[in-house]
């Protein structure tokens, strides 16, 4: 047994020491994390229910009523002060339990992609965090301070947590966590920072075949600056990425093509690279510009994504509240890829952690019909309920712990 001094969530493999010491304090919070593993447990129904809902109405990013509406109104269902339409973006919400400090947040996501509904799980997400929030009342009640769930729209396109950002989402907020559906149990993945670019190419048209001369092909351009920047990845740091897709290629295979229009990603490892990064990229399409005479206009997204900062204690946390399930934890594939997440922008001003859970085998590609899938399995439901204990727990090891909270701090600080 561990002695008075040592942390009472020895149990649960904690490295770090309390403040305060006592066997009656110590089965108060070994009781606690019974209650919460039990509060998921009953809504066990609900939350499961929720997910599938959101699944089976997918909504693309800024058009997410039902989900909001569903969240928000389950939330409200167990005592939370929900506010709808948050920080001028109609599909946000807000749903607080508690008073004063700390405040831990969790963060729900639920937009879908193109075509393929929820193939990167966010209904999974939506679920889970509301879960943990419902989850950590009895804590709320006995320890004080506030559990709130921010509802963040279009983390796939528009990156709508920076926007909650710089209007003030996450002002007071000590800890912001999420979990993200994936193929392995991951605690602290990487992930790229990215910049979205759209190019618009003006020719002019002719008839292909009687006066090409007389035209300028603006889908000629687009396809030239895609085979620079085919020769350009050769000479990129391995772990960047530059990717796109043609919106508008022209209206007829006997017309020269006088608009063309496409949607670029360019992503690296951190935002010094990705600066140098985007004006190499730029380049290609000035290039093909000038070599075909169509008239180039870009945009470069008004929202960046930031890279994530993951946060060591959170993530010693939540990993060994996570095992504690009965999941092994896994390091991130170095001979794999990254993607980007806008929860890179709240871990650049809060605490923060976006681990993965997996719900799937490895073998399965996240943003594919089988991934999509998965996030309506019963797979998915086991990750939708271990990811919710998961956070909640965490979130209980601050609310009793100064000493863990003042470690979360002091690591946020270090990486800044």
């Amino acid at each position: 047994m561990a002695s008075k001094t040592e942390s009472p969530l020895r149990d649960w493999n904690c490295p770090f020491r309390f403040r305060y010491n006592g066997s009656a304090l110590e089965n108060n919070l070994g009781d606690l994390k019974k209650r919460i593993l039990d509060e998921v447990e009953a809504h066990r129904a609900e939350l499961i229910g929720l997910s599938l809902k959101i699944h089976a109405h997918p909504e693309l990013g800024l058009q997410e009523a039902k989900a909001s509406a569903w969240l928000a109104e389950y939330l409200e269902s167990q005592g939370f002060v929900v506010e709808r339409g948050v920080y001028e973006l109609p599909t946000a919400l807000k749903a607080t339990y508690g008073h004063g400090a700390p405040v831990i947040a969790f963060i729900a996501e639920y937009d879908a992609l193109p075509e393929l509904g929820h193939a990167c799980g966010h209904n999974v997400i939506a679920a889970a965090a509301a879960g943990a929030a419902v989850a950590m009342r009895p804590a709320i009640d006995q320890l004080g301070g506030r559990v709130v769930v921010i509802g963040s729209p279009s983390e796939e396109v528009h990156g709508c947590k920076e926007t909650l950002v710089m209007r003030g989402a996450f002002a007071g907020v000590d800890a912001a966590m999420m979990i993200h559906p994936g193929t392995r149990n991951i605690v602290a993945a990487p992930s790229l920072a990215c910049w979205p670019l759209e190019v618009e190419f003006f020719g002019k048209a002719a008839h292909a075949a009687a006066n090409p001369d007389e035209g300028v092909n603006a889908l000629e351009a687009l396809i030239m600056a895609f085979n620079a920047i085919n020769s350009l990845r050769q000479h990129v740091r391995v772990s960047s990425r530059i990717h796109g897709i043609i919106i508008k290629g022209g209206e007829a295979p006997n017309i020269v093509p006088a608009y063309s229009k496409a949607h670029f990603l360019v992503r690296a490892e951190d935002e010094q690279y990705l600066a140098a990064l985007k004006e190499k990229v730029l380049n290609c399409f000035v290039a093909a510009s000038l070599a075909t005479g169509a008239r180039l206009e870009y945009r470069w997204g008004e929202v960046a994504y930031a890279p994530l900062r993951s946060n060591p204690t959170l993530s010693q946390l939540f990993a060994r509240n996570l095992e504690s399930l009965g999941r092994e934890i896994h390091a991130p594939d170095r001979q794999r890829g990254v993607g980007s997440t806008d929860m890179g922008n709240v871990s650049q001003v809060v605490p923060s952690l976006h681990p993965f859970v997996a719900i799937a085998p490895p073998g399965v590609l996240e943003h594919s019909p089988e991934f999509a899938a998965a996030a309506a399995s019963e797979a998915g439901h086991q990750g939708l309920l271990d990811g919710a204990k998961a956070l909640a727990l965490t979130g209980m090891d601050l609310l009793a712990s100064r000493d863990l909270l003042d470690g979360v701090k002091a690591d946020f600080l270090k990486m800044k």
